[in-house]
């Protein structure tokens, strides 16, 4: 018979999970719980049902690009204003959606694994375009792939046009390519040619890793082999035609002409696939990598288990992730299984979205009336999808506990407090929501707090909700 600490519902509700909710049942084997969860996920929940598929979303840009041009310059800057505002929307909306989801998961483990593989590729919405497809690029890239073989997951992340369009790959020509040497001869002062971001970030953030003993050429091979990788209508034809391959559900397109034509060597293996198939067989290679399946397992379990994590549970997710080619599940289910990840001790301070989610679940919010998500994550200093950089947001605590962090969740804890139904008990309420992980030192606070409103707060900001 197995034994189970009394923290263990908590740390699976709030370390493994998104924090509990007051309807909440606390999971009798905490392990189980989350192993169930494994087979009942829905990739697309109904909060999800109203965003535009990328596709649509890419050929309106589009459309509305062309008008823009054939309209009098006079004209033109109130046009490209409404296009940027219209993109700002699909933005909030996709960042109201994912909350929705979020509030009310009925997997909320496999919800946290969504956010923390959109952390991993990271895309950043500072530019408009990519803005309007960061929603679109978790519906369609990751949720369908959290379970799954991290290649594939890989596959739909390079290939969505949010992150050809971040990472600039749709300008990429092949210096030898045929559009290349056509350009040239029409205009040999322009100069055209290969963009090696996306190729960079895969190899050092996506799959291998940093000092994973990948060189320069390797990227510079791997940037040859992406070339044509691109976006329908911007960067490559829109319109079926010969040598443009077209996905209208994304909106990703491949052009034949900006590929680099021959075989490419990378990290000593040779690629001699013809067209878009060179540089996808090359990222599953990267995929089944060992130094991928340990970036993978650090990753994780920095995520899950410890800011530095013990080098056995890495070692045991690596071998998971090896054992499998790649499969997820049983990766999951390594993590599960270890007993690093259920000490009672809380090892994790929680980000701001982690925080936020948490505080709007224990409140008991199914719903945003009142709430502005994309207004608190800026306060709380995590815009969503715009970490301002490809390596995505820290996952360690010295990023998110300093000081001032820690007063403005201050004052958010009392603002969240005042809302209308956030009317509980918060004397009744810590010991649901944190079960089995509520200290002394907590709960005689709360018993003295002066006001209902004051109690909750305090709860909010106590050390063990601050923490999973």
């Amino acid at each position: 018979m197995a034994v189970h600490e009394p923290a263990m519902p908590g740390i699976a509700l709030n370390r493994f999970g998104l924090g509990t909710r007051p309807d909440d049942t606390a999971p009798a084997d905490g392990r189980r719980w989350l192993l169930e969860q494994l087979g009942r996920y829905e990739p697309r929940p109904a909060a999800w049902d109203p965003l535009p598929a990328s596709g649509d979303l890419v050929r309106d840009t589009v459309a509305r690009q062309r008008e823009i041009r054939d309209t009098p310059s006079d004209q033109q800057a109130p046009a490209r204003e409404a296009l940027r505002k219209a993109q700002r929307q699909h933005y909030l909306d996709a960042i109201d959606m994912r909350t929705l989801s979020a509030l009310d998961a009925p997997t909320p483990f496999v919800e946290r694994l969504v956010h923390f593989w959109a952390n991993h590729f990271a895309i950043s919405a500072e530019n408009p375009a990519v803005a309007m497809l960061a929603g679109s690029f978790e519906a369609d890239a990751i949720r369908p792939h959290v379970l799954g073989r991290f290649e594939n997951m890989v596959l739909a992340v390079e290939r969505h046009p949010a992150m050809l369009l971040f990472l600039n790959q749709n300008a990429s020509i092949g210096p030898g390519s045929v559009a290349a040497t056509r350009a040239t001869r029409r205009n040999p002062a322009q100069q055209r040619g290969l963009n090696e971001n996306l190729a960079r970030e895969i190899m050092e953030l996506h799959t291998l890793g940093v000092r994973s003993g990948y060189g320069q050429e390797d990227v510079t091979e791997f940037a040859r082999a992406l070339t044509g990788w691109s976006v329908a209508g911007l960067g490559a034809p829109d319109t079926p035609r010969r040598g443009v391959e077209l996905d209208q559900g994304t909106g990703y397109a491949f052009q034949a002409e900006r590929h680099e034509p021959g075989p490419r060597t990378v990290l000593g293996r040779r690629y001699g696939q013809a067209g878009q198939q060179q540089a996808a067989a090359i990222i599953r290679d990267f995929a089944r990598a060992d130094a991928t399946a340990r970036h993978v397992a650090t990753k994780l379990a920095r995520h899950f288990v410890a800011d530095n994590p013990p080098p056995a549970v890495v070692e045991r997710l690596a071998r998971a992730y090896r054992d499998h080619d790649g499969e997820l599940k049983p990766v999951y289910q390594a993590l599960i299984a270890s007993p690093e990840a259920w000490r009672p001790a809380p090892a994790k301070f929680k980000t701001p979205w982690e925080w936020l989610v948490s505080a709007l679940r224990g409140l008991g919010r199914t719903d945003l009336q009142g709430v502005r998500v994309a207004a608190l994550m800026q306060q709380l200093g995590q815009p969503l999808w715009r970490p301002g950089s490809p390596a995505g947001y820290d996952d360690v605590a010295g990023s998110w506990a300093a000081p001032d962090a820690l007063m403005r969740r201050v004052e958010l804890a009392g603002r969240l407090a005042s809302l209308p139904d956030a009317g509980m008990d918060a004397r009744q309420l810590a010991p649901r929501l944190l079960p089995g992980q509520l200290g002394e030192a907590t709960a005689t606070a709360l018993s003295r707090a002066e006001s209902g409103r004051t109690a909750m707060a305090l709860l909010l900001v106590s050390p063990e909700f601050l923490r999973r």
